[in-house]
């Protein structure tokens, strides 16, 4: 009898090509892959996920999308951003407001950004789709001004795909902040949420006692304070889908010092980087936590421009299992931008971690947060920047290594510009990111060679007088995804 039979290999070429998300493999902390063992190839579907903007009358926020160019990706293809059903800040209903039926933008072919704006309190949380030759890559910034009130100042945020398990450190319940969760649902079924708490002394008491659904296609935003009438001034939070998937990202505001977005760290482990630490920072907390049953002791180190050090009174940090850590850094870069270097003293025990950082001082403070994040792996891409208000950190905590760095076509014209730097082992670098566009561009950094290199991107601008900053890291765009090498034809199989 004759069996045709589908290979396992040409399955997952075709899911991972199709997919991106579902079936991504990340390459190696280097940037590359493991030799004869798999090929890369363009994602060829994408989703991302951005949260509602904010909940003031005053909010001016613009949207930048951007698809870098990317060899081998497909001809045809689209991109939109679409508005979710927005869940009310207290859960209890959705918002109106008749900007959900109006596209925020429209996103243009690679290698051009394209900018949208919206302002006020009722523009919802979107849910972004892009495919062909759209779909590598593609960044979605939000970036949020506000002139006054909570959580005044610079917020922004890399939009993000879904996923499943998610880690906050960095959060809040204390007197003068105002935290949100913000969960999106971009699927066709309901996604039933778990949000769990850990402070100084373990898990804190909710008053959830079963899981949070968000329905599907919608957004809401869980207010921190109303799961626990437990004020802590740094919590864990940890988001775990019990089913479906959403996009989690918290929203830190406080009264006196500004506010911005929080995302989620990266995945505990032993050993975490968290660049891109300004140097006139007048303040900086890092506030760590271990999900697992050990003790972690950690080195504390700061890669600085000439090299790394230990800052004094904090060269170590010691977290308890299950309860949540946090260390006053003070103004830890002393005029000189650097970033946080964690390593174990002895044995590796996973950790996550974030930083919180202050600039200013009295009622001219801003903050900002830096989780954990990924290496930049094969390529990493920031939208939304602009000639005077941007600034691109670089970090090579183990090995030299050589960076390329690409500056797009801007959105008013112009054409792109490339720069290659050295970043030396144990080094942290601010550098002038090269420009060649008019407008708003966008940032691609591509390692070239050496040891594994970690981003962050700080943008800075003002609104009405009042002064902030914001910082996203970057972790690989997710533009290429690794699949199996074909090592025999398995596709047709005789019996």
């Amino acid at each position: 009898m004759n069996r045709t039979t589908l290979s396992l290999i040409a399955c997952t070429v075709a899911l991972a090509a199709v997919t991106g998300f579902a079936a991504f493999d990340p390459p190696a902390a280097s940037g590359t892959s493991a030799a004869g063992s798999a090929t890369e190839r363009p994602v060829e579907r994408t989703g991302l996920l951005c949260p509602a903007p904010s909940f003031s009358d005053i909010a001016d926020t613009a949207y930048t999308s951007f698809t870098p160019v990317t060899q081998g990706a497909g001809s045809g293809g689209k991109a939109a951003l679409e508005a979710a059903a927005e869940q009310s800040a207290d859960g209890k209903g959705a918002k109106g407001g008749g900007k959900k039926d109006q596209a925020v933008l429209t996103p243009k072919p690679p290698g051009t950004p394209a900018l949208g704006d919206t302002s006020g309190s009722d523009t919802p949380a979107l849910i972004g789709t892009a495919d062909g030759k759209y779909a590598p890559g593609w960044t979605v910034q939000e970036t949020t001004r506000i002139a006054a009130g909570t959580g005044r100042g610079l917020q922004g945020v890399t939009c993000t795909p879904a996923d499943t398990d998610f880690w906050f450190p960095g959060a809040s319940t204390a007197k003068g902040r105002t935290d949100y969760v913000h969960l999106t649902n971009p699927d066709d079924g309901a996604a039933v949420v778990d949000i769990k708490l850990y402070g100084k002394n373990g898990a804190v008491k909710t008053t959830v006692a079963d899981g949070i659904t968000v329905p599907p296609h919608s957004s809401e935003p869980v207010l921190l304070s109303t799961l626990t009438d437990d004020e802590q001034t740094d919590l864990t939070v940890h988001v775990g889908v019990r089913s479906g998937r959403v996009g989690a990202t918290v929203q830190a505001q406080d009264d006196a010092g500004g506010g911005d977005w929080l995302p989620a760290a990266a995945d505990p482990a032993g050993s975490l980087v968290l660049p891109g630490i300004p140097k006139d920072a007048t303040d900086v907390r890092l506030v760590a936590f271990t999900p697992g049953d050990d003790d972690a002791d950690l080195k504390v180190r700061l890669a600085s421009p000439n090299g790394s050090i230990t800052p004094a009174g904090n060269e170590t940090v010691h977290v308890k299992a299950g309860m949540t850590s946090a260390v006053d850094l003070g103004p830890v870069t002393r005029g000189e931008p650097g970033s946080l270097i964690l390593t174990p003293t002895d044995k590796a025990v996973p950790v996550v971690a974030a930083l919180r950082v202050v600039r200013g001082k009295g009622s001219a403070q801003e903050t900002a947060y830096i989780p954990a994040t990924a290496p930049v792996g094969r390529r990493a891409t920031a939208a939304d920047n602009s000639a005077k208000g941007t600034i691109l950190s670089l970090t090579a905590p183990t090995a030299t290594a050589t960076v390329k760095v690409t500056a797009s076509a801007g959105s008013d014209g112009g054409s792109p510009a490339t720069k290659t730097y050295t970043v030396k082992s144990g080094t942290s670098q601010d550098i002038s990111a090269p420009t060649g566009g008019k407008g708003t561009y966008a940032l691609t950094v591509e390692p070239v060679s050496g040891g594994p290199v970690y981003a962050a991107r700080t943008l800075t601008g003002s609104s009405d007088g009042v002064s902030g900053f914001t910082i996203q890291t970057l972790p690989s765009d997710r533009g290429l995804v690794a699949v199996p090498r074909a090592e025999q034809d398995l596709s047709v199989l005789q019996r």
